[in-house]
């Protein structure tokens, strides 16, 4: 049986982030991909102008659907925008772990969006930080998100991993941490698990890129519904993220570049 990742993020209607980059990933590994969807956004290449929550009743019911019929291996976690969201996600998902032990979760603690529109509400980080983080197989904060999640600055390379550990110890197995916001070339990305470090290189693409974090995780989260080992899945995603980059094109009029899925899926 082909095996099932479920997202649980928000929507970006202009395709190129959020549940759509997450949907593009999975059919790229070959996963069967399910989403919950916790937010919609109203966005395009130049920015978010609306956000929307729909009900957490709604919420519960999408996730109960996913997991009553579907052989689902690993979660991705996207955009939760508030606590309540917060809490109906955590709730559900320590049910089906006790039920799933083997259940991959992976945490993209996204909190700004590439326009620089806000998307987690001030109090809900506390609950993403003591609510999630333990839950999470993996966690891929970037360098301001790592700083907010309580990982002290972060100016150059030699602050990723004292920070990395700093996150660990919130209780996650795992924190693949993205270098891209680090001055210098190439960019550097790195894991720290209970497995050891490791840290991966890639030359820094002067293009402004939409949808990589989405894709990162959700391409984690497929590489562990297939089986691989969590740094393996990690180095894996980060490949396939630059890859796509490369491959991206510019749809829209706001100079943002779309991930090139099916190029990435084939090199």
């Amino acid at each position: 049986m082909i095996p099932s990742v479920l997202t649980i993020a928000g929507s970006d209607s202009g395709g190129g982030a959020g549940i759509q980059a997450d949907l593009k990933t999975f059919a790229a590994h070959g996963v069967h991909g399910l989403s919950a969807i916790a937010a919609l956004t109203a966005q395009n290449t130049r920015g978010v102008t609306a956000v929307h929550v729909p009900p957490v009743e709604f919420l519960r019911a999408q996730l109960a659907a996913c997991f009553d019929d579907f052989d689902v291996r690993a979660v991705k976690i996207g955009m939760l925008a508030n606590r309540d969201v917060i809490d109906t996600v955590v709730d559900a998902l320590v049910v089906q772990r006790a039920a799933r032990p083997d259940l991959a979760i992976v945490l993209d603690p996204v909190m700004i969006a590439t326009s620089g529109a806000k998307l987690l509400e001030d109090g809900a980080i506390t609950a993403l930080r003591t609510r999630l983080m333990p839950l999470a197989t993996v966690v891929t904060p970037n360098v301001p998100e790592a700083e907010a999640l309580g990982s002290g600055t972060i100016r150059n390379r030699d602050d990723l991993e004292p920070a990395a550990t700093t996150l660990l110890a919130s209780g996650a197995q795992a924190v693949f941490l993205k270098g891209g916001h680090v001055p210098g070339d190439p960019v550097r990305d790195l894991y720290l698990g209970a497995d050891g470090a490791a840290s991966i290189e890639h030359a820094r693409i002067d293009i402004e890129g939409h949808g990589t974090g989405c894709t990162l995780s959700s391409a984690i989260a497929a590489n562990l519904a297939l089986g691989l080992p969590p740094r393996e899945a990690c180095l894996a995603a980060s490949d396939y993220v630059h890859r796509a980059l490369l491959a991206g094109t510019q749809p829209g009029s706001g100079g943002l570049t779309v991930l090139g899925h099916w190029q990435a899926r084939n090199a």
